[in-house]
């Protein structure tokens, strides 16, 4: 299910195999940040124990080593991270943390299918029109590790923009890091334009790897990789799911491109409706904004803003615009994001699982404003040094990334030329028919 509980865990690891792991490969910092990152996802995923306890152990060995993220830790601090994730495992389960790997491997599978009835989930299925009784599958895979060196990384990649539909490769990437640090939308991730500068090499291959893709499967890849030791590897790869505007483009140009028949292109938007096929933008695009972030989706969106999902959810029912301004968004919050007209993150990445199931649901959202504090305390936020209070009036620009104070004018566009090609194509096919 797309967005929704898709839990990588690298299970097979305990005391014992870490060591094995540094005698194999030579590198402690690995082994220990693997083991870290298994035992809390494990707690978090199979045990249910709440991710703002592990969090606050990682702030806190972050800022007795002076760095500012995990990824600033040397082997020593992460060893010292592992054990105190082991005591706080003990005294919340009562029990020692798993060592077989059998039996972390039976668990992780059994969480992978619970995952299905979660509230999240239920609340995904309802908004998508899926149902109840699908189900879902775990898949067992070798790991490769994007945490090795300093050639190493994960990321997602769209063979096209998902937003607009663009043919330009759409890429989130984490130096040092694991898919969750992507998908997660947790943590501030690395540009695209960073990773084609700093491995040209792997740039290449990604490109070459997404065109592969969209030669196998005609039509536009969401796929995740990682890099380690300089090596790429594809691990998955699926529908892209994107905007309406973008799937007629992705139609119009794949034909264009040959990859597909016209007619195809023209099964494939069947179901989107021309009059509805519209986007905003800013009509003084000279006022100047707050901030700058990252584009999830696009579009134009004002709204009250609301620091939480229940604030949001409020604000909608009294038919109010609502900007849910969070530090991340996370698939447990979908019924925020549901009830939001647009969505704005301090962290995270435009292929987070949430940011992509807001594109799945039309909000506009812009991800990584590194300018924004929250201040849940208080009820506001600042933004740039401008501090604005819950309930304010906040716009966003999903077409430049852009955040304003108040409300901001607009003007609307639609996609002529994808319109042109679809309506020749009907009459073309309508005249073969006749």
């Amino acid at each position: 299910m797309p967005g929704m509980m898709q839990t990588i865990l690298n299970v097979g690891l305990n005391a014992e195999s870490v060591l094995g792991l540094i005698r194999l490969t030579g590198n402690p910092h690995l082994a220990w940040d693997c083991y870290r990152r298994f035992i809390q996802s494990y707690s978090e995923v199979v045990h249910g124990l709440p991710r703002a306890v592990f969090d606050q152990l990682v702030n806190s060995e972050v800022a007795q080593a002076g760095g500012e993220t995990v990824r600033d830790l040397d082997f020593r601090s992460l060893r010292k991270l592992a054990y105190a994730m082991l005591e706080l495992f003990r005294e919340r389960c009562g029990e020692d943390f798993p060592s077989d790997p059998s039996r972390q491997l039976l668990a992780a599978a059994h969480a992978v299918f619970r995952s299905w009835d979660s509230p999240s989930a239920a609340a995904y299925r309802k908004l998508a029109g899926i149902p109840d009784d699908g189900g879902t599958a775990a898949t067992v895979q070798r790991m490769v590790f994007g945490n090795a060196s300093g050639a190493s990384g994960s990321g997602v990649g769209f063979t096209r923009d998902p937003a607009t539909g663009e043919h330009e490769l759409y890429v989130d990437f984490a130096f040092h890091g694991q898919g969750e640090d992507v998908v997660g939308g947790r943590t501030v991730i690395d540009t695209s334009e960073r990773l084609r500068h700093a491995m040209p090499e792997i740039w290449k291959q990604l490109v070459s790897g997404g065109n592969t893709l969209e030669e196998m499967f005609r039509d536009a890849q969401d796929f995740e990789f990682t890099v380690e030791n300089g090596f790429f590897y594809i691990l998955q790869s699926r529908y892209a799911h994107r905007t309406a505007w973008a799937a007629l483009r992705i139609a119009v140009d794949l034909a264009e491109e040959r990859l597909i028949e016209p007619c195809e292109a023209l099964s494939r938007v069947k179901e989107l409706d021309p009059t509805s096929l519209r986007r905003t933008r800013i009509a003084h695009p000279h006022r100047l904004p707050l901030a700058q972030a990252q584009v999830a989706n696009t579009g134009i969106a004002t709204g009250q803003i609301a620091l939480d999902v229940e604030t949001a959810k409020k604000m909608a029912e009294s038919g109010n615009g609502v900007i849910l301004v969070r530090p991340a968004i996370l698939t447990e919050e979908i019924e925020g994001i549901a009830a939001a007209t647009g969505i704005l993150t301090s962290t995270g990445g435009r292929t987070s699982h949430a940011a992509v199931v807001a594109r799945q649901l039309g909000k506009v959202c812009l991800v990584a404003c590194r300018e924004l504090a929250i201040d849940l305390t208080g009820r506001s936020c600042t933004i740039a040094g401008q501090t604005l209070q819950e309930g304010d009036l906040l716009s966003l620009d999903g077409s430049e990334g852009r955040v304003y104070a108040g409300a901001v004018e607009t003007v609307t566009e639609r996609p002529e030329r994808e319109l042109a090609a679809i309506e020749a194509w009907t009459r073309s096919a309508a005249r073969k028919t006749a």
